[in-house]
């Protein structure tokens, strides 16, 4: 593989020269280092960015404002090449309010080809270009300067690689034809690590909601809103204004006054007063706007079993295709396959098993096998997919004898 210009971005006008370097080459590799720990939105240390030719570090701490490079990201015509991009698409939205335009994640491609997922990046590498590289900077203080030479090589060695694997994916993609898989699953990659919609309650995946009637279930709600917006507005972790476990115990106790609350140990003091007001708001709500209690799963027996079986035949299944079991679908796509045939009802929308390329490619083979029109048997157990199907019409109903 041949050496790369390498350079580093410190001032506004490289910058700029960058910048339109890069509008000319309508695809490039990024990465990103950032700091997270200590506040709501993450601190942006460095991005990384490779072409054809050029290996460019960026320096947003003295270079300035990046909103002509984030400008080339969502450009549609600009191909952008990331591995497990949830955290660059997330920045790229903090910063401009959109997503890539055209976006390639290689950690996706590598599973729709046959390759483990999640794989990592160095593994990813070694895998398909038989690279070794050395990880040894994952929890560096990117926040300090100037970098180390180990921090710069680090981050080069983290973007050298990006176009070559993309190449190399991209290749195999279409030979499967599996390339607009891989386009569906990118745009769920950008779906999925956008802003949920205000309405999504993303508080009800708070752990120990079980025991707590509907008025505390708003306590739980309304806390959980108002901790979101404290640490975005404040700029602070969520968890620094109130661990999740914190919220529960709140509700629990259902305080009048901020006397009742310092008993709570991990409960700053700063916002007790805040927290009672909305505890009290919260208790005053009418019935009718408290959440609903969530419904319990009263699957049968043999859901269980139902289950363990289909995961057996997914994971047959990928074998034989070359896709990764972890990307195709999770336990609770399974569990909700299973759930629809016994109640004898449509398949839900939320699981990805109803869309796109699953619904057509992968859906079926799982819903023979649960009608009883595909049997399974062991043909080989010392093979990576050891079960072979026979078709076979599932058997009439006997009818009641005359009596």
């Amino acid at each position: 593989m041949a050496d790369l210009n390498e350079s580093i971005v410190t001032s506004p006008p490289d910058l700029a020269a960058v910048c339109e370097y890069l509008a000319g080459c309508r695809r490039f590799g990024f990465d990103t280092e950032f700091v997270g720990e200590d506040t709501y939105h993450p601190h942006l240390c460095l991005v990384q960015v490779a072409t054809a030719d050029r290996l460019i570090l960026i320096d947003p701490l003295s270079a300035g404002p990046l909103d002509v490079f984030w400008k080339l990201v969502v450009d549609p015509a600009n191909q952008v090449i990331v591995h497990a991009g949830r955290e660059e698409v997330r920045l790229c939205r903090l910063w401009t309010g959109q997503t890539p335009g055209n976006l390639f994640d290689l950690q996706i491609a590598a599973g729709l080809v046959g390759l483990a997922y999640p794989l990592g990046h160095g593994t990813l590498v070694s895998q398909v270009l038989g690279v070794q590289l050395t990880k040894g900077e994952t929890l560096t203080e990117w926040r300090n300067r100037p970098l180390t030479r180990q921090q710069i090589a680090y981050a080069f060695d983290d973007v050298r690689y990006l176009l070559p694997l993309w190449q190399r994916l991209s290749a195999q993609l279409d030979e499967l034809g599996r390339a607009e898989w891989a386009r569906e699953e990118f745009q769920r990659l950008l779906a999925q690590a956008s802003p949920e919609e205000p309405d999504t309650e993303r508080w009800r995946r708070l752990r120990g909601l079980g025991a707590l009637d509907r008025r505390k279930l708003a306590v739980v709600r309304d806390l959980y809103t108002w901790r979101e917006e404290t640490a975005e507005r404040t700029n602070r972790p969520a968890r620094a204004i109130a661990r999740d476990d914190l919220l529960i115990e709140i509700a629990k106790r259902n305080p009048s006054r901020e006397r009742d609350l310092q008993v709570i140990r991990g409960l700053p003091r700063r916002d007790l007063s805040a927290i009672v007001e909305v505890v009290q708001k919260a208790r005053a709500l009418p019935l009718e706007q408290c959440p609903v209690l969530a419904e319990r799963d009263q699957d049968p027996s043999q859901a269980g079993l139902l289950q363990n079986l289909l995961t057996a035949v997914l994971g047959d299944f990928c074998a034989r295709e070359q896709l990764a079991t972890n990307l195709v679908a999770a336990n609770y796509d399974i569990k909700l396959l299973v759930r629809d045939h016994l109640q004898r009802s449509s398949p839900l929308a939320e699981s990805a098993l109803t869309q796109g390329w699953r619904a057509a490619n992968v859906l079926p083979h799982l819903q023979a096998v649960l009608d009883g029109r595909r049997r399974i048997r062991v043909a080989d157990v010392a093979a990576e997919a050891p079960f072979a199907y026979d078709e076979h019409p599932p058997e009439p109903t006997a009818s009641p004898s005359p009596g």
